[in-house]
């Protein structure tokens, strides 16, 4: 019987993620990044933190500051916005840099998993953002057809 190195056993694994399959791991991960305030997140760490209401998040993605990211993130509260962070952190997708300041300064940062991430979530934004009118429109007609 042949040895299979670590190497060999992630590339099988890999090939054998399906996320059409009910157990797949990767379903958990889809059910993160599905969640409109990681797409957000995501979406605002691009952001040049000059973020005007109907304008694009557009710059390179930088680090921002918890309260920059607060302020981007109209209605996110405090508790959700701090899950958020942690889960991305722990999902490798943000890091986290505390300076010793006074106050303390706390900055979110991309990782390169979630450079890899950024564009696609600022697409799903982006997508939204212009389409809404056609969204609404065919509510608007679903709902009033007949039963």
């Amino acid at each position: 019987m042949a040895t299979t190195t670590a190497e060999q056993k992630r590339a099988r694994a890999k090939a054998e993620y399906d996320a059409f399959v009910a157990q797949c791991p990767s379903r958990q991960l889809l059910d993160r990044i599905a969640d409109k305030w990681v797409t957000l997140v995501l979406a605002a760490l691009g952001s040049d933190g000059s973020h005007r209401f109907g304008a694009d998040c557009g710059g390179d993605p930088r680090p921002l500051r918890y309260s920059e990211l607060s302020r981007l993130l109209a209605g996110v509260s405090q508790k959700m916005l701090t899950q958020t962070l942690r889960s991305l952190e722990r999902d490798g997708l943000v890091t986290r840099a505390v300076t010793p300041t006074v106050p303390v300064t706390v900055t979110y940062e991309l990782t390169a998993l979630g450079h890899s991430l950024h564009q696609t979530m600022r697409g799903v934004k982006g997508w939204a953002e212009a389409h809404m009118d056609d969204v609404l429109a065919n509510r608007a007609t679903y709902d009033t057809r007949p039963a």
